[in-house]
């Protein structure tokens, strides 16, 4: 079956068909829009993954093992290929009090003074506004943003801790032997995570002190690993290096999808529906191609009659239409996928193109409103610091994801011009040009 004329008469029929730039810019503001909701979605979603990876529950833990052989451990699990960090740390929940009356929930966590020397990336992912990360003094604190700001505190100002955990130095111990740990420490550094449960409820301090609120105990050693998603194979080598070694038979190891299970399937799940809703308008696009190219077939009669008369086949002449759906396709999808890369790549510059947009509108009605007398708006912001707690939107654009859109509004419209060609097997050339 030769191609070229087939391909001729696709093209004809495209460039006169009325309807074929809409079906075109359906596809393209289809392919666009799902581009930039998903990467926009991604920036949200692995930001607050990778925070609560780096920054709180580690790619693999290990706990249940002896306090002293904390380095040894240290030394076999960073000898197993595919783990690039492994810091011990203490936390356990207590109260913090300020300047300000009342007290706080705050979770501490223990590290040790070297901690971003050892775990580089936990360190990248806490940006301080004021201060350093600096716990190398035993009453050194480092406080989340929103903490020290209910707290009232600054860099340099005091804090006091309680906590039930341990028994400290002047606490007083109750009837069972259990104490209230009270300490100060000094704020030597305020930090921002960009997740607001940390930044609200998190602190730091100096693994020895964090060892005094809990008695000595509370070790545990958690490992970062280069490729997190090779957390099973890593783990399973990790316990045969420990397996028969002295003092960690009682060693316990876990993994990020353990206790963390229901909070990434919370985020699949959402990305899930809203790949499925926003795909919904390729069904509309092809709906809308599917009755193009059937009212096409109609109007064509004539023409398929004589393509058929003069020696073209069934298959070919139906190939003239999925062609039409193709070129559909692919123009619409690829400049869906050019615009959609562009403007998911520069997010924050797009919103500020749109928000120097809409206040120089504002601007000028403030202007009429201000000669008539009239209250006068303020300035707009899609995403207003004071409502929301982001300071700029992120953005992750994903290549495979990226890949199956595009297939998503090419497949769509190919796919409906290949449902209506099927009216072309009705036609019967004699029929149609008896009376021509």
């Amino acid at each position: 079956m030769r191609l070229d004329w087939i391909w001729f008469v696709a093209a004809r029929y495209i460039f006169r068909g009325r309807r074929n730039p809409l079906a075109v810019l359906g596809i393209g503001i289809g392919v666009l829009a799902l581009i930039v909701i998903i990467a926009v979605m991604n920036g949200f979603q692995l930001g607050f993954i990778e925070s609560i990876l780096e920054i709180s529950s580690f790619h693999l833990r290990v706990e249940s093992f002896p306090a002293e052989n904390t380095e040894e451990l240290r030394d076999i699990l960073l000898a197993v290929p595919g783990i690039t960090a492994a810091v011990p740390f203490r936390e356990f929940q207590g109260l913090a009090r300020g300047r300000r009356p009342g007290q706080h929930a705050v979770l501490v966590r223990g590290l040790p003074a070297n901690a971003p020397q050892i775990d580089p990336e936990m360190a990248g992912r806490l940006d301080f506004e004021d201060g350093s990360f600096d716990i190398a003094a035993p009453r050194s604190v480092l406080l989340g943003s929103e903490l020290a700001r209910r707290l009232a505190l600054e860099t340099g100002d005091e804090i006091t801790m309680f906590s039930i955990s341990g028994i400290l130095s002047g606490g007083e111990a109750d009837d069972e032997g259990y104490g209230t740990g009270v300490e100060t420490f000094i704020v030597t550094g305020i930090f921002r995570t960009g997740f607001y449960e940390y930044d609200t409820s998190w602190a730091f301090i100096n693994i020895e002190s964090a060892a005094a609120f809990l008695d000595g105990g509370g070790l545990v050693l958690g490992m970062k690993l280069k490729n997190r998603f090779e957390d099973r194979r890593i783990l399973e080598t990790a316990q045969k290096g420990l397996s028969g070694r002295p003092g960690f038979e009682e060693a316990r190891f876990s993994s990020w999808r353990d206790y963390n299970r229901s909070f990434f399937g919370a985020l699949r799940t959402e990305k899930l529906f809203m790949f499925i809703l926003v795909g919904l308008i390729f069904v509309v696009v092809g709906l809308n191609i599917f009755q193009a190219q059937r009212r096409a077939v109609l109007e064509r009669r004539e023409e398929i009659g004589l393509l058929r008369a003069v020696g073209g086949g069934e298959r070919a002449v139906r190939f003239v239409f999925v062609c039409d759906g193709a070129i559909i396709g692919l123009s619409g999808a690829g400049a869906g996928l050019v615009l959609g890369l562009l403007i998911a790549s520069h997010i924050p510059l797009f919103f500020s193109v749109i928000e120097t947009i809409v206040n120089g509108l504002i601007r000028i009605l403030n202007f009429f409103a201000g000669l008539l007398g009239v209250g006068q708006a303020g300035d707009f912001a899609v995403f207003s610091p004071a409502v929301f707690y982001i300071k700029e939107i992120p953005s992750r654009i994903i290549f495979y994801e990226v890949v199956l859109i595009f297939m998503f509004g090419f497949l769509s419209a190919l796919c409906a011009a290949w449902f209506a060609s099927r009216r072309i097997s009705q036609i019967r050339p004699a029929e149609v040009l008896r009376y021509e």
